[in-house]
């Protein structure tokens, strides 16, 4: 019988805190009880902002949690191949198109509707939805823009990629729960991202598309994350439906906040792991901490 497999995956942006501690715990806890294999991933797909020593870092709070994951280590950042084998194969499906507006004229453009007192569509995360304009561009525009060494980005086409997967099950079986206690058989609903981005210049690859590669490449039974990725589970499904890769099961896990109620961050300056150990906790006073006793 195949043992389950579970991940973590940070990224090395900065030092690891209180919420990724829970994270990871919670993964080797899983593992633990199904006699499940528990890896480690290095998402260092921006390969600007992650950095060596920070990767070092990671893995010396991990380690020092009490954490074991196998060898080797997957590191996106070597293997830029896969995410550019999956993306040729939707661009030849025609299913993703290159998409001219930069930032700035994305946002001068939605505050010109918005102005106009035409409230502009955002996603599950609130941020505006991608302008059909590039969507809808004829392929010989699209075609002189891009020889002639305009930038742009990869967006999925959303209307022609639900159309591709129309008369499958687009749905993922939950374990743990929503933000509004969804569990079980979840439908999903990845019209709500609108276009979203697949690859920019500056980054071969988006998040949505290197995990949903990475899992089915390291055979990935369990994805066990936090609450706040619930709803970009859709985009992963959709992305699997359209590749042709198996779907995991999915936990979802409570997030751990501040005093102020928000979601730790890393660029927020929360207190760091390496910090609250330097401090004279133990691995012990962290699991107390994060609610695992």
């Amino acid at each position: 019988m195949t043992r389950p497999i579970f991940r973590f995956a940070p990224s090395p942006n900065g030092r690891l805190h209180l919420g990724h501690a829970y994270s990871a715990l919670v993964n080797q806890d899983l593992a633990e009880a199904v006699d499940g294999r528990m890896l480690l991933r290095i998402e260092d797909i921006d390969t600007a902002r992650c950095l060596p020593e920070f990767e070092r870092g990671l893995m010396e709070d991990l380690a020092w949690l009490g954490l074991a994951w196998e060898e080797p280590v997957r590191r996106q950042s070597d293997h830029f191949d896969d995410y550019r084998a999956a993306l040729e194969r939707l661009i030849a499906e025609d299913i993703i198109y290159p998409a001219f507006m930069s930032r700035s004229e994305m946002r001068a453009h939605v505050a010109e509707s918005e102005s106009a007192g035409m409230p502009w569509p955002r996603d599950p995360d609130g941020a505006p939805l991608y302008p059909d304009i590039d969507r809808n561009l004829p392929a010989l525009q699209r075609k002189a823009r891009m020889e002639a060494g305009e930038p742009f980005s990869w967006r999925l086409d959303m209307q022609a990629a639900l159309a591709a997967v129309s008369g499958r099950a687009l749905d993922w079986q939950e374990l743990g729960s929503g933000p509004d206690g969804e569990t079980g058989c979840i439908e999903a609903d990845p019209a709500r991202w609108g276009d979203i981005v697949l690859a920019r210049k500056d980054t071969p690859a988006s998040y949505a598309l290197c995990v949903t590669v990475d899992d089915a490449i390291q055979g990935v039974t369990h994805v066990v994350r936090g609450r706040d990725l619930f709803h970009a589970t859709s985009v992963q499904r959709l992305l699997q439906e359209l590749i042709g890769l198996p779907a995991p099961v999915y936990t979802h896990h409570d997030l751990i906040v501040g005093p102020d109620g928000r979601k730790l961050s890393k660029s927020a300056g929360d207190t760091a792991l390496a910090a609250l150990r330097a401090a004279g906790m133990t691995p012990r006073d962290i699991r107390r901490m994060v609610g695992l006793g």
